[in-house]
């Protein structure tokens, strides 16, 4: 008997060793870019909703052939058909690429070619409409037709009534710039000009930055090397001053929002027009950033209507929602607000009165997805079940009661068709690839398109466990995840590596697939690591409290949580605790820098791409947020600073850097490394030339290889 079992225990040892042989480990190409490549999910493929109806439009192939599929969803039946590529269609044309005007025409822009395509039945007809200069940039269209955009530093319109291409500003000083985004994208500023509603009017962003300092951005692709000169605004410093201008399509003239004639030196942002075209609502923070008004502005002259209302916090205010009005009641409106903690939908009215709170909860509303005017619901999606996933809810306007849309686990993107009665709903979770459903949004019925394979199945895929651990509050759970080494044996020790961002808006894990997060993460347990990822206080989606502890001592709290982590992993008796990594990019940079220098007997090396060295150095909207000016909170940013805390280094540090980078500076780095030099101080430092913030596209499989090779030289 005794022999009968070891005999079946070693045909299952030598049986699972099979399993694991016929799979295959990932290449670094692979685990670099494969689920946006090779290893992508499959899905619905360039969707769009033809607004007023319940059609809904993707790009399919049929053998070799390209055609649309039109799948018209309703309350009975479902039905599809194919529109075939017609004559007149732009080359390269699909469905993501066509945007829609109204139910029946869209447009298409390839490089300044404008076409416009008119649906009848089921055929296209498209004409060029105009030519725009090869230099044209920030090209919006809006349903009249009337085209507006950028050529270097100023603002051009397409009039739909002349059909000539006419400039709206005159600005001979390159550093005033109009039609573009300011306030270096911050604030959830995302464009610079806003078409009204019945195109009367558009509405423009003009910023001067002549009195920011400039900066120069070295194009090394040139010989000799060139400076590109840009403004960059360094916390503290002089910001760049921005008006909000409205244009009279028709008439010609124009008229400066009265915003702040003595005062410049704040952010405007949340631009919306009012359904009625008469007034524009724009909020105004201050440069602390601790005060808003919502203000309402006529349209015609420019002056200042009311104040609706005032936010303010001791911290700081952070509007990122324009006003969403609500259809058929152009006297209401929905404000998105942190100021109760989380970010919830409040109605209010045009008189600045506060109707109804219409979400509340320890939880976050993450966007406004679409309106059933019908009905009077929103379809949101929220945080509610637990910050790791996000779904689906349909809100009734008038009493707040929510139902949820979605059933299944995980992270959900939705889409709704124009009067919101569908959703596509596009999610994955924990052993979901990815997978496509229609839901009729008042639970009537959902279809499924597409359930996608598992792409990774073919692979020596790790153990992933999801893990809580406290806070260094001693109260607060973080969420963290933990990848085994392939083949784990519980009996080893191993290297392992803790990968970080922890900054401000980010997120880093999800009940999401691949369940680790990252396939690097999976290449190097299939290496031998461990591999642990956690996002402390000072991340997205829980809150201000648990946002706001970091503010104004930035790296801090921060680091006390992901010791917390260290802590966690030394517990386990397969972590090799003189054997630690670490590693992260940007804010992951700043924070695996200062855990290198402010508790150097903890990783025996660390990788920090595109560091913030000094926050004095980067810019203020970010900054100011965040550690408040550097003349009210001097020690804040001495103990970020890390450029004098270069002695303390003991283990193995790789700096990377684009040479490029107009987001963390070049010479946050050069200046680490000159510190370093002062020192006497070793470190290992490398470059990406021409890259800027993130390194992409190929490159990026050199970038982790070489990170890769790092960690292999330290830690094995």
């Amino acid at each position: 008997m005794r022999n009968i079992h070891k005999y079946i225990l070693l045909s299952a040892t030598l049986l699972t060793a099979q399993v694991h042989a016929q799979k295959k480990n990932f290449t670094i190409a692979e685990a670099t870019n494969g689920m946006a490549t090779t290893l992508a999910t499959k899905g619905i493929k360039n969707a769009s909703w033809q607004p007023g109806t319940a059609r809904l439009w993707q790009t399919v192939k049929e053998g070799n052939t390209e055609v649309w599929k039109v799948t018209d969803y309703d309350r009975n039946t479902r039905s599809s058909f194919n529109i075939s590529l017609t004559d007149g269609q732009p080359a390269g044309v699909n469905v993501s690429s066509m945007k829609w005007i109204d139910k029946d025409r869209a447009y298409v822009q390839k490089g300044g070619k404008i076409y416009v395509g008119t649906l009848s039945d089921k055929n296209w007809n498209w004409q060029l409409v105009t030519t725009l200069p090869e230099n044209a940039e920030n090209i919006t269209v809006d349903k009249s037709l009337n085209i507006a955009y950028t050529v270097e530093n100023n603002l051009f319109i397409r009039n739909r009534y002349s059909g000539q291409n006419t400039a709206i500003s005159s600005e001979k000083d390159k550093n005033v710039i109009c039609g573009k985004a300011v306030h270096r994208d911050e604030f959830g500023i995302d464009r610079g000009i806003f078409f009204s509603p019945k195109s009367t009017y558009v509405a423009y962003y003009r910023m001067d930055q002549t009195m920011v300092n400039n900066y120069p951005i070295i194009k090394w692709d040139a010989t000799p090397a060139a400076a590109n000169i840009i403004k960059y605004p360094m916390a503290g410093g002089k910001s760049h001053e921005v008006t909000l201008v409205v244009h009279n399509i028709a008439s010609g003239s124009s008229a400066t929002l009265q915003t702040g004639e003595t005062n410049r030196d704040h952010y405007l942002t949340c631009v919306t027009w009012s359904p009625d075209e008469k007034s524009i609502y724009v909020a105004i923070l201050n440069r602390e950033q601790d005060h808003l008004w919502l203000n309402q502005y006529d349209a015609a002259t420019g002056e200042k209507i009311k104040t609706l209302f005032e936010e303010t916090h001791p911290k700081y205010v952070h509007p990122t929602h324009p006003l969403t009005f609500i259809e058929g009641r152009n006297n209401e409106f929905i404000w998105q607000s942190e100021r109760d903690g989380f970010n919830h939908l409040y109605l209010y009215n045009t008189n600045g009165k506060l109707k109804r709170q219409l979400t509340s909860g320890k939880w976050v509303v993450n966007e406004i997805a679409g309106f059933n005017a019908a009905e009077g619901k929103l379809v949101i999606t929220t945080s509610k079940e637990s910050p790791m996933e996000k779904h689906m809810y349909s809100l009734s306007i008038d009493d707040g009661s929510m139902k949820r849309i979605d059933k299944e686990p995980g992270m959900h993107t939705a889409i709704c068709n124009s009067d919101a009665r569908y959703v596509l709903d596009i999610y994955s979770a924990a052993g979901i690839p990815k997978n496509t459903f229609v839901h009729a949004t008042d639970g009537s019925g959902s279809y499924e398109i597409i359930k996608s394979e598992n792409t990774l199945a073919a692979y020596n895929r790790p153990e992933i466990k999801d893990v809580t651990i406290t806070a260094a509050d001693g109260v607060t759970p973080l969420y963290g995840k933990l990848i085994l080494p392939v083949n784990f044996d519980k009996n080893k020790k191993y290297p392992t590596i803790v990968y970080l961002y922890n900054g401000p808006n980010v997120q880093l894990l999800h009940n999401s697939f691949p369940e680790s997060g990252n396939l690097w993460y999976e290449y190097m347990a299939q290496r031998g690591y461990v591999v642990f990822t956690m996002d402390g206080r000072g991340s997205w989606n829980r809150g201000l409290k648990f946002e706001q502890a970091t503010f104004r001592h930035l790296g801090e709290v921060e680091i006390a949580d992901q010791l917390q982590g260290v802590n966690y992993l030394k517990s386990l008796p397969y972590v090799d605790s003189k054997r630690m990594g670490v590693h992260g990019w940007s804010y992951g940079g700043f924070m695996t820098t200062s855990l290198m220098l402010k508790h150097p007997d903890v990783f025996k090396c660390g990788v920090a791409g595109g560091p913030v060295m000094d926050w004095k150095m980067y810019e203020i909207m970010y900054t100011e947020r965040y550690m408040d000016l550097p003349a009210n909170n001097p020690k804040g940013y001495d103990n970020a600073n890390l450029l004098d805390k270069v002695k303390n280094l003991k283990g193995k540090l790789l700096l990377i850097h684009g040479t490029n980078d107009d987001v963390v500076v070049w010479q946050h780095s050069i200046n680490f490394i000159r510190k370093c030099v002062d020192e006497g101080v070793q470190a290992d430092y490398f470059v990406y030339p021409g890259h800027e913030h993130n390194v992409r596209g190929k490159d990026r499989v050199h970038l982790m290889q070489k990170i890769t090779d790092y960690f292999d030289l330290y830690l094995k």
